[in-house]
Formats: C-alpha cells, structure tokens, sequence
C-alpha cells in the first residue's frame, strides 16, 4: 500500500512524495504580474519540502479575476515572471503547478482584508461580471450578464490559450478551476446555471464547457505532462450539485485526458450548511477514485502528518492537498517525514537545523559540511 512520501507517478511526471501545496491566493499582483512576493511565498514552500507547488487561482482574462489583485496569464508578458518562479521551484527539487481560473460571477470583488462584495468600477472593478445565468452569488455581489454562446466559446479558447503560455513558462502540472463558485461551477449547479440552451438544464448540458474545455486544453497542453481538474464535489445544498454528478463527471474527463480530480466543495451560495472538520471531503476523494477509476486528491482541513499518511494509506486519495496549514508551516514536509520515520531531504543551507540523529543531518555529524557559520 502506498504512503505519504512513496513516489507517485501521473505521465511523465513523478512526485517524489504526495505533498502538494494547494492553490492559495494571494491578492497581491498588478495587472495580472506575478512578482517577488510570489517567488518567495511558492519558493519557501518548495524549500520545505512539498512535492508539488501550485500558483494561486490564475485568470485566463482580466474580467475572470476575482479581484484586480489576482494572478494572470491572459497575455504573453505574464509568461517570464511565472518562469523565474518556475526555475527556483525546480531547483529546489519540487513540481510545479498553474491552476487556470474564470471567477464568474465572484469577480469584481475587494479583497478579504478590505472587505467583501461588489467593487465598482469607480474602485477598479469591471463594468462588466458574466456568468451562465444573470443571477449574482449574493446580495453584495454584482449582477452578472449571461454569457452568449459565442463568449462560451471564447472562454475555452481563453483557457487553451493560457495552458500554451503555461506551458512556456515550464509548469509541470495544470489544474482547471472548476470549483468553489466560479464560472465553471457556476455552469455545472443546477443553482446557478438557469439556461434553457445546449450549455443549461440537463447533466450533459451543464457539464459540457467542462467537457468542451478539458478537450481544447489537452490539445494544447503537452502530452507527457498531467492534467488535473478541481470541483466542488458537492454544494452541500438539496437541489445542487453532488457527489453523484461528480462521479459521473470524472468519468467522462477521465476519457477526455484529466489525470486527477482535485475534489474540494461548496462556494456555489452562500449559508450552505457545511460540516467542518478534519478531512471533511475526503470520503469525496476516496468515492470519485472507487466509482470513476481515477486518481484523486483530498483537499480540507488535512493538518497532521499521520492524518495525511492515513488517507493516502488506505487509500482514500493519491495525493494530499494542504493550504492553510502550509501558511501555518511552510516546511510541514519535513516536519512530517521525521514524524513519520521517513528519510528527510532537508535543503544543505538548513542542515544545521535538522533534528539530531536524523538522517538529514549526517553530513554535518560527518564533518562534510563546513559548520564555520552559525
């Protein structure tokens, strides 16, 4: 049976363990650029440890950020500061990941610290929200435009185009967003999708940008490097999307070339009654794995290394996810392997910290290592 820090191998890729660092936003960008903050809040994260190291949400157009500080890749000049991030990750000896996001109808929001809701255009909002039905996320949100049948298609070729820039700027992993109430969610739930065209009403329907934009990825993206698909696995809300309809969902991307579902939940309404606790999705992971023959990722609330080691163990998932705890503790990682018993590739600047006895320190106990400097 496989464990926390056993390799696990999607196409070309092998992660050297089955830590990944989930896509976390940062709210910290202008015009889309990714900068200093970016390498070293990824970068730290990497020198802990972390097999895989995803980006932040990253928008394929200006209109699909959440708000005016987000990450995008919506143009050629968003490719090379991506790039130095990808080069130090890599020589830290971690994967990297591009996650591409649309917000929908969640766009033109302030961020978390300066409040909630609409911000106008006045404020250097959009004039213009879109989503699969003009109905906003809530009273505080702006009212979207339903997008037309050509702006559908357009929003996939948005997406294949930002995988080719991806691409360039070497990430090793791609995820689409199609999770937490953005756009992609907001065309699979019953609760925010009203359309009575192909794109609305029936489970095929709903489902089929997803479908539609898995396929025009793919064709793009390189073919020896894995694609993963984020949901919400459930709205926990009668009427919405559910672990059913995910299923079914993976099953169908699975044939279309998605190597991973990265199963999160909820953000479709808000007051959705949630219960939280530790790995409170993982039975979404361990289901969309059983039923739809996938690899999966657990993603929730994951905050300690026997916790990880257990849903990867008994297979639940293939991988762990871990966000806030990664804020909480950049080197987790290495906190977790010795934990665990496992050996602890420790980053030779940072032997001299590694605990006594462990392996990671027998260069210094060796005298290799110079120890001049305290």
């Amino acid at each position: 049976m496989a464990h926390l820090f056993e390799a696990l191998k999607l196409r070309d890729v092998q992660l050297p363990n089955r830590i990944a660092v989930s896509p976390m936003c940062q709210y910290s960008c202008t015009d889309g650029m990714a900068n200093d903050w970016h390498l070293v809040h990824l970068g730290t994260r990497a020198v802990g440890g972390a097999a895989l190291v995803f980006t932040e949400a990253t928008a394929v157009a200006p209109e699909g950020r959440i708000s005016p500080q987000d990450m995008g890749l919506w143009s050629d000049r968003h490719i090379e500061p991506l790039a130095r991030i990808v080069r130090f990750l890599h020589e830290q000896g971690s994967f990297a990941g591009m996650q591409l996001a649309h917000a929908g109808r969640k766009a033109s929001t302030r961020r978390p610290w300066e409040g909630e809701g609409l911000l106008p255009e006045s404020e250097g909002g959009w004039r213009r929200v879109v989503a699969p039905s003009a109905i906003p996320f809530s009273e505080t949100y702006p009212r979207p435009q339903a997008l037309a049948e050509a702006e559908i298609h357009e929003v996939v070729d948005a997406f294949a185009a930002a995988a080719r820039r991806a691409a360039r700027a070497g990430f090793d992993v791609l995820e689409i967003h199609s999770a937490h109430g953005y756009l992609l969610h907001e065309f699979l739930s019953p609760l925010a999708n009203r359309r009575d065209d192909q794109y609305g009403g029936s489970f095929e329907n709903r489902t089929r940008i997803v479908r539609e934009l898995v396929a025009a990825v793919r064709k793009v993206w390189p073919e020896r490097r894995p694609l993963f698909l984020r949901i919400s696995s459930t709205d926990w809300v009668p009427g919405g999307w559910d672990v059913e309809q995910s299923v079914e969902l993976a099953r169908q991307v699975r044939a279309l070339g998605v190597d991973l579902m990265d199963c999160s939940s909820a953000g479709i309404v808000p007051g959705a009654k949630i219960p939280l606790g530790p790995g409170y999705q993982t039975a979404f992971a361990e289901r969309i794995r059983r039923e739809a023959g996938i690899a999966t990722g657990a993603v929730g609330l994951i905050t300690e290394p026997t916790q990880a080691d257990h849903i990867i163990r008994t297979g639940q998932a293939d991988l762990v996810l871990l966000a806030r705890q990664m804020l909480r503790d950049p080197h987790w990682p290495l906190r977790a392997a010795r934990e665990l018993g496992q050996p602890q590739s420790w980053p030779v600047q940072y032997l001299r910290a590694a605990p006594p006895g462990s392996p990671a320190r027998k260069p210094i106990e060796a005298g290799i290592v110079s120890s001049s400097r305290s």
